[in-house]
């Protein structure tokens, strides 16, 4: 049986009836107070659902504040709930379906930051109705026996992303292999049975990194990397031998690569490309000929395609994807007339709809999100056409006192049309003191729209928001992405600083009451922005920001959890951001911690004592360095945290610093005492 206390299963139940019911309840009137930083930062009330494959069943992860997330299925045919695992010393963290009776899931702990977490996050299985529970990975070092003596998965076993056929009690899950300085070698794929424990290896190419199943939930398409090459290997189903697919450079703009997306129900592989153009798309795979089909299926002019199938056990229903927000292309007119009547339900929302994979039931579950109202979870019954609300991932969040998002488009001073975000304060548009949040990454997309914590709390306080897709931003094209390699401190922060000017001359934003902020590159991109531009910015938010590009080389506890790190600094970072013996003059120009004598505005700085991606010493030094010209730098260190705030009182602390910080700076007391400091 799991690990459970019977008092708090009582607690629990009740408050999954609360929420289920929530669609009774009346809506709050519009609260007067500001909304507390809790409402923002604390972790999500509800925060995932999932059909079962038939349809018939809800599972989903709640918590209430100061609890450990739980796990619940609701019988949709009885209305019958059910509060079927809960762990002692952790909390419910991603679950799937494995067939239409048993879950599976895996644990993560809301109360440790990530020093304190030496292990991993197990495995887990357990029936719909509480049934049959068994650990099926330690989340320890040490390989512990479960009750029939039977040893467990070790430690490094994880969830995979793909759920398999949902047919039977077996489930796919991962083995992660690390080298001696403990970073990532290689994968290998595991069956496992969720009711027995019983687990087997399946025959796969040496050092993938990715692998795809195909309809039948047999590995078919393997991903290999190297130091500067990227393989793609496919397993032929009649001879069950392995063969490249496909070998492209990974660092080469003209390479003609594509990316596995998934196998549709008939087989069909589904990849994403540029093919030759500047958008990425969605095409088809022709396995047997080695191409893709001539004509995307889906291409979005502005954008390129990230997304998802939608898919039951017979075709394609669908394509989710994102352009300025999330959305959905239905292929199926069943699906396409759903949506539209729950559009009609919902017409002040974007509604995502996810029907079940594998059976009949006319229900679909339902997210609904916009720019003021974070994500709420419906059911929709489309044989009673009636739709009823499960539960909000924020209560505590009032749509009438959230800012409204947009997403603009400005000049860079070469030219080049940049996108940003722009949150503005509820009711006001002109003369607004403006946060310019750069985002991390870089090589990433910032954002897209939709309810941000971050933004609408700054936006809440009276701020406006802008946040630029500066060039090397990826899904905005190409030639967008490619346009910031080797441009940190250069063109990328022109791009930063264009668009605050831009917002100026808009009359938005009081050019006087300007501050820059972010975390990681977006804390580099802060410290620049002062040292740039110094008579834009009055203060600059800094959390966990690189400080120097030769300490990304020179400093061994660098690493990136999501690539091999020796690699990435050998090849990707050389390429990307500045070869550290060829670009050593402009690396001292475009370095915070040599320029920082050139800072003089109020500073804010915050850094994980364990940060192993941006380790404390970028943050000790530009401390030490910017403090023995500035006196104004507030500097506070979360020890136990890593790259981030993992913990919701660290994240409501440090956002309540940044309060207070802008407030003195460009908010009312900056404005009352006229600029001055």
């Amino acid at each position: 049986m799991p690990s459970l206390s019977h008092p708090m299963l009582r607690a629990c139940a009740l408050a999954c009836a609360l929420v289920v019911g929530g669609a009774a309840l009346p809506a709050a009137a519009a609260a007067t107070a500001l909304p507390p930083l809790s409402a923002f930062f604390d972790n999500e009330t509800f925060s995932d659902a999932k059909l079962s494959p038939d349809g018939n069943f809800l599972a989903a992860r709640l918590c209430t504040k100061g609890e450990r997330a739980w796990l619940s299925v609701l019988d949709l045919n009885t209305k019958q709930l059910k509060v079927v695992a809960q762990l002692r010393d952790a909390d419910i963290g991603q679950f799937q379906w494995v067939n239409d009776k048993r879950l599976v899931f895996n644990a993560y702990d809301s109360r440790s930051a990530q020093g304190e977490q030496f292990y991993g996050p197990g495995l887990y299985a357990v029936d719909r109705d509480g049934g049959k529970f068994r650990q099926l990975a330690d989340r320890s070092g040490d390989v512990t026996e479960t009750t029939d003596m039977r040893k467990m998965l070790p430690w490094n076993t994880f969830m995979l992303d793909e759920t398999g056929p949902q047919d039977s009690d077996y489930y796919y899950a991962v083995n992660s292999k690390y080298d001696e300085q403990y970073r990532f070698n290689n994968l290998s794929l595991m069956r496992v049975n969720t009711v027995t424990g019983q687990s087997s290896f399946v025959e796969q190419p040496s050092k993938w990194r990715d692998i795809w199943l195909d309809q039948h939930g047999q590995a078919r398409v393997a991903s290999m990397s190297d130091s500067e090459t990227q393989t793609l290997s496919y397993r032929d189903p009649a001879s069950g031998a392995w063969r490249t697919l496909a070998t492209f450079k990974r660092y080469d703009p003209e390479a003609a690569r594509f990316w596995p997306l998934a196998f549709g129900p008939d087989g069909t592989l589904y990849v994403v490309s540029a093919n030759g153009k500047d958008k990425e798309a969605l095409y088809t795979y022709d396995l047997a000929a080695g191409r893709m089909a001539s004509e995307p299926l889906l291409s979005l002019p502005d954008f390129d395609f990230t997304g998802s199938l939608i898919m039951d056990q017979h075709k394609l229903l669908g394509v989710r994807y994102t352009n300025d927000a999330e959305n959905t292309l239905w292929f199926d007119p069943g699906m396409k007339a759903m949506q539209a009547a729950v559009d009609a339900l919902l017409p002040d929302t974007i509604n995502l709809l996810t029907p079940a994979t594998r059976g009949s039931a006319p229900r679909v579950l339902v997210r609904a999100f916009s720019d003021t109202k974070p994500g709420t979870f419906y059911l929709y019954d489309g044989q009673a056409k009636a739709l009823a609300r499960l539960g909000l991932s924020r209560p505590g969040i009032e749509p009438s006192q959230m800012g409204e998002q947009n997403l603009v488009r400005y000049q860079a001073r070469d030219g080049l049309t940049i996108p940003a975000w722009l949150t503005l304060p509820a009711g006001k548009s002109k003369n607004l003191p403006m946060v310019v949040l750069v985002h991390g990454g870089p090589y990433v997309r910032g954002g897209q729209w939709g309810w941000n914590p971050e933004a609408q709390f700054l936006a809440s306080r009276g701020y406006a928001v802008l946040e630029p897709e500066y060039r090397g931003s990826t899904g905005f094209g190409t030639h967008h992405f490619h346009a910031g390699w080797k441009q940190w401190g250069l063109k990328m922060q022109d791009d930063v600083a264009d668009g605050t000017r831009w917002a100026i001359a808009q009359g938005i934003a009081d050019g006087k009451r300007v501050c820059i902020a972010g975390a990681s590159y977006g804390g580099y991109a802060t410290l620049m922005g002062l040292v740039n531009d110094p008579d834009l910015y009055r203060c600059g938010v800094d959390w966990v920001g690189v400080t120097d590009i030769n300490l990304l080389y020179t400093d061994n506890s660098w690493y990136d959890d999501s690539a091999m790190s020796s690699e990435w600094r050998r090849y990707g970072m050389r390429r990307l951001v500045g070869d550290p013996d060829k670009d050593a003059a402009q690396l001292r120009t475009t370095s915070p911690l040599q320029q920082a004598a050139r800072i003089k505005q109020p500073l804010l700085l915050a850094y994980g004592g364990v940060d192993y991606r941006v380790p404390l010493v970028h943050g000790n030094k530009f401390r030490d360095a910017v403090s023995a010209t500035n006196k104004d730098v507030e500097w506070v260190v979360y020890p136990k945290e890593g790259h981030g705030w993992v913990l919701p009182e660290n994240r409501i602390d440090f956002w309540g610093r940044v309060e207070k910080f802008l407030d003195r700076n460009i908010g009312q007391h900056g404005e009352a005492a006229g600029g001055q400091h």
